[in-house]
């Protein structure tokens, strides 16, 4: 193994540690933290391809930590159908497009992402629009998801909306990440762009991961929650802004 090659997996580990240490500690951010993180050093379409391992495992796991599984499927089968679309036909740029926007987007998705984490406002339930916003919020999802890699906006905002009681709300965000995760698996297959993927340093991006994991749900018993939840999405805007303006 070259130098380059070490210090490019020694970046991968340290990224995804940290990723599912936020993961632990708040339930979510490990796709968000890994992107914001790994495009830095890499194009996003190849750092989007390592998070596809990572991120399947952890959200299927955080997926069927409760009972409702069923239940929710069949509440939300409108946001997973909607994220489906979105990400497979999306009508904006994708992660494998030329465009040059692509990292500038993904920037304003974290800004927005942490000024609403900041802010914490509690949203209206969406009543009997339910039935037709959840496609149309995991459309957008989608989109978003196809274009920049991160699928939190706006469909963790709108979960918190539907007033589920708090082990719903962590089955419903790991439903919607797997769902999400899967899609832009699809999106890069079909642009020939898993054809290229390291599945080995994918794989090993799991073990920090997971690790990461362990270690945040035990950091959230010794630190303050609220807290660390401001000092991570003041990060996120910070990071966010460097790469917007980049």
């Amino acid at each position: 193994m070259s130098y380059k090659q070490g210090a490019e997996v020694i970046t991968i580990i340290s990224v995804f540690l940290l990723a599912g240490i936020v993961k632990g500690v708040i339930g979510l951010g490990l796709p968000t933290i890994a992107m914001g993180l790994l495009t830095v050093v890499m194009p996003p379409a190849s750092a989007a391809s390592l998070l596809i391992i990572p991120s399947l495992v952890t959200n299927i796991w955080q997926l069927f930590i409760g009972p409702a599984f069923f239940r929710l499927i069949k509440r939300l089968w409108g946001l997973i159908a909607g994220i489906f679309i979105g990400t497979l036909f999306s009508v904006l740029p994708g992660l494998t497009s030329t465009s040059s926007w692509t990292e500038a987007a993904l920037g304003i998705v974290l800004i927005m992402y942490g000024l609403w984490g900041l802010i914490a406002t509690k949203l209206p339930s969406p009543g009997k629009a339910e039935k037709w916003l959840s496609p149309l919020v995991g459309y957008l999802t989608g989109a978003i998801t196809a274009a920049t890699g991160v699928f939190v906006i706006p469909a963790v905002p709108y979960l918190q909306s539907l007033q589920l009681n708090k082990d719903d709300l962590v089955q419903s965000l790991g439903l919607a990440f797997t769902a999400s995760t899967l899609a832009l698996a699809m999106h890069l297959s079909l642009d020939s762009k898993l054809d290229h993927v390291d599945y080995a340093l994918s794989a090993i991006a799991l073990i920090p991961a997971i690790a990461g994991m362990y270690a945040g749900q035990y950091l959230r018993k010794l630190i303050s929650e609220l807290a660390f939840r401001r000092c991570f999405f003041i990060g996120l805007i910070a990071l966010g802004a460097y790469m917007t303006i980049k």
